[in-house]
This record gives C-alpha cells, sequence and structure tokens, in this order.
C-alpha cells in the first residue's frame, strides 16, 4: 500500500469515491437518479436537449414521409417546427398531416410528448420537493483536554435560520488493522459522544468524545493517526422544523485534518441589549490550547 492509503471521502460527491471496475453498466437506468443529484442548469439543459432531440427526429420523419400540408417538400425546418407545435399541442392549424402515414407519426409523437411531459414535470416537482440540508462542519477537529480529560472536537452547524429537530450525531473511525491472519483491513469503529442527540440546533454546535484510558484515541498522535490511516467519518440526520422532512448532512476527517493541541476560537458575544451575537467568521478559527 502506498502512503496515501487514505480511505474515500464518504460524503464528497463531486469527485468520484473510487474507481469501480467489473460492475454492469445501466446508464439508462441510472439517468433519472443522476438528474435528482444534479444542479439546476444542468437539469434544465438535460430536459430541454431531450425536447429539441426528440423533435428534430420526428422533424427527419416528416420531411421523409411528407404528408403535411403548407410544409415545403423534403424541408426538415418547417417539418420541424410542425414537429414542434404538434409535441406542445400548439395547434396552429396553418401545419396540418394529410396522410394515414403523418396522422400515425403525430399519434406516436402525441404518445412520446405525453412520456416526456409526465417525466419531465416528475422530475422537476422531485428536485423541488427534495429535502436539503445547509449543515457546516468545521474544516479541522480538534483533540485538547475539556475539564482536564482529552477531548476530540468538532464543530457544526445549521446555516438555515430554522430548527433542526431532533439531530442525531453519528462518529465512526476508519483506520487500517490487521487481522489474526494477516491481512490489512479497514475497519470501523463507532466512537461515542458526550451527547450524540440534540433536542433543537438553531446555530452551532460543539460536538465531543472524551478519549477515556482504553478508548480507541487514547494515546494518539499525529504520527500514529496517519500511520494508521486514520479517518473520522460523520453524520447528522434530523428534522427540518420547516418542512417536518428527514434532512442529513456529513464530513471526513483525515489525519492531516485532525489537530492536537488546538481548541476552537469562542464565536459568541453578548451584545448590549443581551442578545446574543455569533459570528461565523470565527467557525473555523483555531487558537491554541
Amino acid at each position: 500500500m502506498s502512503e496515501q492509503r487514505y480511505g474515500p471521502r464518504l460524503f464528497d460527491v463531486s469527485e468520484p469515491a473510487s474507481v469501480v471496475v467489473g460492475l454492469p453498466s445501466r446508464v439508462a437506468l441510472d439517468a433519472y437518479h443522476k438528474l435528482l443529484r444534479a444542479s439546476w442548469p444542468l437539469t434544465l439543459s438535460a430536459i430541454a436537449g431531450t425536447f429539441l432531440l426528440a423533435n428534430l427526429l420526428f422533424a427527419l420523419a416528416f420531411a421523409w414521409a411528407g404528408g403535411v400540408a403548407n410544409v415545403r417538400p423534403g424541408s426538415v425546418l418547417d417539418a420541424f417546427f410542425f414537429s414542434v407545435q404538434t409535441m406542445g399541442t400548439v395547434g396552429y392549424g396553418d401545419m396540418h398531416p394529410v396522410t394515414p402515414l403523418a396522422q400515425w407519426l403525430v399519434v406516436a409523437e402525441v404518445m412520446t410528448s405525453i412520456l416526456l411531459l409526465a417525466v419531465a414535470t416528475g422530475l422537476v416537482f422531485a428536485k423541488i420537493s427534495r429535502p436539503t440540508a445547509r449543515l457546516l462542519f468545521s474544516r479541522f477537529a480538534v483533540i485538547a483536554p475539556m475539564d482536564g480529560v482529552p477531548t476530540l472536537m468538532f464543530r457544526v452547524a445549521n446555516a438555515r435560520n430554522n430548527l433542526v429537530v431532533a439531530a442525531n450525531i453519528h462518529v465512526v473511525l476508519i483506520r487500517t488493522e490487521n487481522t489474526a491472519e494477516g491481512q490489512v483491513i479497514y475497519r470501523m469503529h463507532d466512537l461515542p459522544l458526550v451527547r450524540a442527540r440534540v433536542p433543537t440546533m438553531t446555530r452551532t454546535h460543539l460536538a465531543l468524545h472524551r478519549i477515556e484510558p482504553g478508548g480507541l484515541l487514547h494515546g494518539a498522535t499525529p504520527q500514529s493517526i496517519a500511520e494508521q490511516d486514520v479517518q473520522l467519518v460523520v453524520a447528522l440526520t434530523g428534522l427540518d422544523s420547516t418542512t417536518s422532512q428527514t434532512i442529513y448532512g456529513g464530513h471526513d476527517y483525515l489525519p492531516a485534518e485532525i489537530r492536537f493541541g488546538w481548541r476552537f476560537a469562542d464565536m459568541l458575544s453578548e451584545l448590549p441589549d443581551g442578545r446574543l451575537r455569533v459570528d461565523f467568521s470565527r467557525f473555523d478559527e483555531l487558537v491554541p490550547a
């Protein structure tokens, strides 16, 4: 194994987590799922491109078959405009089918139009109604004394101006270990938090794992976690108070992102009227412990 043996970032969907070979390809079956995860510009471009491509194919068929009134013989452009009017159920009346073959092509195009409209409507509705979270995770996790006990800490925040109800935080430590047979594997261990369940999360929360004697991180150093390829995987689920839907978010911490002997800078200050001021510019700021 090479020096960079760390596992893939499980929550980084911007790049493939790993190179997969040998898996049967199901591009057409997965297209709908991929568009649900895609950005709005990409999704709308895909819908528009499919609409134009379908009309172009029917335009070629109409230009070949003929039988459409007021369409120049062999004109793909006129046939394309007739196809758009048919698929969009506009029906100006200037161009209309006059032969049986052209009528059957119109039947096929109307059926195709109904199918495409149903898929596009379902896709747009699913993207709009899909629950999304604006959860922030601190850039680093830190290990420093807390009440005299070495403690692993990281910050999580709700970036929306509402509540995340019954938020549940789950932390897993992944590291390379040798089995009794001498095989090197990535093994997962649950890390218990001081408080894994937060009733209502309005803004920020500091997650804490106390490093007790005999624990997974007891005696850990920057060198030891690098040698063991330690990776912390954080998953957060909860209910959005606005939509009452389940939302989730996650983050990964690699050895270079676990800092020893630092703590997070204070984000809270009191205003003259008694309210608390939360300064998110200090969300990732660290100070020596």
